[in-house]
């Protein structure tokens, strides 16, 4: 299981790359507990906390595809790091200046959710250049998917560790410090300075105007959507199960779950083509999320967000598969950075309607969500299965072929420089 993982950590600079990808991603990571915290313990409110919490997560969300179209017009080097010291420098603000001044607080903390850099869909962008066997490509992305569950669960955990041995405030700033540090390793690298995007056609869509990729998206912001849910259904169980403590366990054992999945998953190869493949696991992530409301005991509920998080990360990482497949020429790292930003909203959303359903129907109703909105996905990749059908996949991972379904006359890999 663990040789095709290691098969590519042997690559060269792709060691350097993931690292440096997911240490630059901290501040992304750890933002919506860093600011709550920062702001508890300047004495704002939990609203205020909330509220900066969600400008940062929606101007994150808008920057990403924005910076995204950049890189693939101007390159990496040239967006990323900038991107990253601009993020960084606002949240520095933020932390300095505080919540005395409130038209300050939300304008840095926009700013520094604003320019985050796509740091992820760079990388996935880099994958093809760095590995030339499509096989690879494929574990790389399962590998990338499980390093982000394992990020997503760090993250805050350095966050608590920073604010116990020195404050909140040192906590923002050496996060968003450590975030640079992470960017510049990834853009100082030969992959990412050698990088370039294929010739684009000029359209304002951009990566949009693909309708494979449109009909992904649609089933992202459902899967996000159940993702989120399960996170505010966590609370109201551990409320009546035990506390804080019960809910770290669920939210560990969700992980984890998608931790083994994703290694699974990543450890084989794969035939036939990803958007079947997707169809059916996401069938199974749907299934494992309807034992969910029988809402046992803390052992058999954490077993049970275990069972939940086993079919995640193999559905986004095969959905980085059909991202690479369906973006138009030109616009990968855009269109990557579109399927970030739309899982987001999706867990921002799911997280909105669940706090209602809680109220209205309690914990059980809660958990019920996560199975209606997968069901929703599987309708949206069923209605959809005739635009994300793929030919028969003959591709090479080549330097001459680029797959664009909305051009190109094979399908293929998006490859080195044609990324």
């Amino acid at each position: 299981m663990a040789s095709g993982f290691a098969e590519i950590l042997r690559t060269r600079h792709a060691g350097r790359l993931l690292t440096g990808t997911l240490v630059g991603r901290l501040p992304n990571a750890t933002a919506p507990i860093a600011i709550v915290l920062f702001i508890r313990d300047a004495g704002g409110s939990y609203s205020l906390a909330g509220a900066l919490a969600a400008v940062y997560g929606l101007t994150n969300a808008v920057g990403q595809p924005l910076l995204g179209r950049l890189v693939d017009l101007r390159g990496q080097p040239r967006v990323q790091l900038p991107a990253a010291l601009a993020s960084a420098l606002a949240m520095a603000v933020f932390a300095f200046t505080g919540p005395d001044d409130l038209a300050l607080a939300y304008t840095a903390v926009a700013a520094a959710g604003l320019f985050t850099p796509p740091l992820e869909g760079g990388l996935r962008a880099l994958w093809p250049n760095v590995l030339r066997r499509e096989d690879q490509v494929h574990t790389a992305y399962a590998m990338d998917a499980i390093a982000q569950e394992v990020m997503f669960t760090v993250g805050p955990l350095l966050v608590t560790l920073c604010v116990s041995l020195w404050s909140p405030q040192t906590a923002l700033l050496v996060i968003n410090a450590v975030g640079v540090l992470g960017a510049l390793s990834v853009v100082v690298s030969k992959p990412s300075r050698a990088w370039r995007s294929a010739p684009r056609e000029a359209h304002w869509l951009g990566a949009l105007r693909s309708p494979g990729l449109l009909a992904l998206l649609g089933v992202f912001l459902f899967i996000g959507a159940a993702l989120g849910s399960i996170t505010v259904a966590g609370v109201s169980y551990a409320d009546g199960h035990g506390g804080d403590a019960v809910y770290g366990w669920l939210m560990a054992a969700l992980g984890l779950g998608a931790l083994i999945g994703g290694t699974a998953y990543g450890s084989r190869r794969w035939t036939g083509a990803p958007e079947v493949r997707l169809r059916v696991l996401t069938v199974f992530l749907t299934l494992c999320y309807v034992p969910l409301v029988l809402v046992p005991g803390p052992v058999g509920m954490t077993l049970l967000c275990a069972l939940a998080g086993v079919f995640l990360a193999p559905a986004i990482a095969c959905a980085f598969v059909v991202v690479d497949r369906h973006a138009p020429r030109g616009t990968v790292t855009e269109a990557f950075s579109w399927l970030v930003t739309t899982f987001t909203v999706g867990a921002s959303a799911g997280t909105a309607v669940a706090g209602p359903v809680v109220e209205w129907g309690g914990t059980r109703w809660a958990f019920a969500v996560p199975a209606l909105v997968g069901a929703a996905a599987l309708v949206v990749l069923t209605a959809t299965h005739r635009v994300l059908a793929a030919p028969v996949d003959t591709a090479r991972v080549t330097g001459s072929s680029e797959n664009d379904r909305n051009g190109a006359a094979q399908p293929g890999f998006s490859t080195g420089h044609q990324a």
